[in-house]
């Protein structure tokens, strides 16, 4: 027989997964400094190459931040439904997205319905004015209206915390560390070395040591980096699902959609791996070959669960009502 939920609070819960999504930012900034003064020290270039590299990978980061969004709903197969008189089949997923939009003091985002039986949604955009929400028709025809509010106010929760934009912050710190990573490898190999200079007369010793550092950390900086933005995703996932029942007062209505969407066996085949951080559950299934749970970019269901399970009390709710 399982243990009880422990009792947990909505405000407790936000400050804890904006608290650790911080912190895991500042961990990202601090190996991408390290990893820029290593190189920096290792080879005589100084600041400048590690300059040109962040610009290059910013530039790259600007463009995926005002196109991404048409790209990712694009490889998805998304069909926008339209905004006024909508086909019959869509009209529950426009009044819950209205009713979300209004209780989230958010503009209306744009709807998006991607043709597969497997339950899920997403949203994406650059900030609340430019914001979509795509949702399968599997997960359109298995919900319940509850399920349904639950799901779109957790994207709607997304959407108003800024998520995608903190995704982008992270994204940007990760890409440059990659980016200065591969340089130095590649200088490295085509038998690059330190500038001389009077200065390092005699410094030989340091110099090597030096130039392992930056060799190591060229080698484990990117999957740190990446590890810590998977950790990012994943508190970010947390943040918008106690986000969302601040916007339902039913956090029993979130927990079943979840169990549904996890317990659903059926495969979501536009998703990849470029995209799967999106997904409101991991849409790669844990028996597909492509899954990896070292690289999930969600919190366990049952962990998500456990904390909606926590604040139903409050709500005067039964946890034990879903089963």
């Amino acid at each position: 027989m399982s243990a009880a939920p422990a009792p947990t609070t909505f405000f407790h819960e936000v400050a804890r997964n904006r608290r650790e999504s911080w912190l895991l930012v500042v961990v990202v900034a601090l190996v991408l400094g390290a990893l820029g003064g290593a190189i920096g020290a290792a080879t005589g270039y100084g600041w400048w190459g590690v300059g040109l590299a962040v610009v290059v990978a910013g530039v790259l980061s600007i463009s995926s931040y005002f196109g991404g969004d048409r790209l990712v709903l694009a490889s998805s197969g998304a069909k926008e439904i339209p905004a006024v008189n909508p086909p019959t089949q869509y009209q529950q997923f426009v009044d819950v997205a209205t009713e979300m939009s209004i209780a989230a003091g958010l503009p209306m985002p744009t709807l998006y319905v991607i043709d597969d039986t497997a339950p899920n949604a997403f949203a994406t955009g650059r900030d609340p004015q430019h914001a979509s929400i795509a949702a399968t028709s599997g997960l359109l025809a298995k919900m319940d209206r509850e399920e349904l509010q639950g799901v779109i106010a957790h994207e709607m929760s997304h959407v108003g915390n800024y998520d995608i934009r903190f995704a982008l912050l992270v994204g940007v710190l990760v890409g440059s560390i990659a980016l200065l990573a591969d340089w130095f490898l590649r200088f490295t190999f085509w038998g690059g070395g330190r500038r001389s200079s009077n200065n390092d007369r005699g410094g030989g010793g340091l110099l090597v040591i030096l130039f392992v550092i930056a060799l190591l950390l060229a080698i484990i900086a990117p999957l740190i980096g990446r590890l810590v933005q998977l950790a990012v995703s994943r508190r970010r996932e947390e943040l918008a699902d106690v986000s969302a029942v601040d916007l339902t007062r039913n956090p029993m209505g979130l927990a079943r959609a979840l169990r549904t969407i996890s317990d659903d066996p059926d495969v979501l085949e536009v998703a990849n791996r470029a995209t799967q951080h999106l997904y409101i559950v991991n849409p790669i299934k844990s028996f597909e070959d492509r899954a990896k749970s070292m690289w999930d970019t969600h919190p366990p269901i049952a962990e998500r669960i456990a904390v909606l399970e926590g604040l139903a009390g409050q709500y005067g709710q039964d946890p034990k009502a879903l089963g």
